[in-house]
């Protein structure tokens, strides 16, 4: 199996639990942070798929409106802030953890497209005898 191989089931398997979590969460804004993780995995195979544009889109146009959504709810719900705010400590080590996850498979992603690009360049031509 191949390095890309190997990412790709690794954002996968993140990516379906995202999922699921995103629709077995409590909580609203465990369910937004769940699925912000999930678009932003989606991203990230689309980047290896070769689709950058389509990435950055994703992540610009869905993550963007997602967090707008996400105030929204806040707003209607009337949710008493400090009694989040307490609670953010029990939270933060799972949010460090899911956010070093993010910033590691978009490090591999990028680096493994790094890679990939230099092997292409680094290969010498040989003109073709005629």
């Amino acid at each position: 199996m191949t390095f890309t191989t190997v990412l790709f089931y690794i954002l996968a398997a993140v990516l379906v639990i995202a999922a699921f979590r995103v629709i077995t969460a409590r909580s609203p804004v465990t369910a937004v942070l769940h699925l912000i993780l999930a678009f932003t995995n989606a991203a990230m195979l689309w980047m290896l798929l070769g689709a950058e544009f389509l990435a950055l889109l994703l992540v610009l146009v869905y993550v963007g409106a997602v967090m707008v959504l996400f105030l929204f709810v806040v707003m209607m719900l009337d949710i008493r802030m400090d009694a989040l705010r307490e609670g953010m400590k029990t939270y933060l080590p799972l949010g460090l953890i899911i956010g070093l996850v993010m910033v590691v498979e978009m490090a591999f992603v990028l680096g493994s497209t790094w890679y990939l690009s230099l092997i292409h360049i680094s290969e010498p031509t040989r003109p073709e005898r005629i």
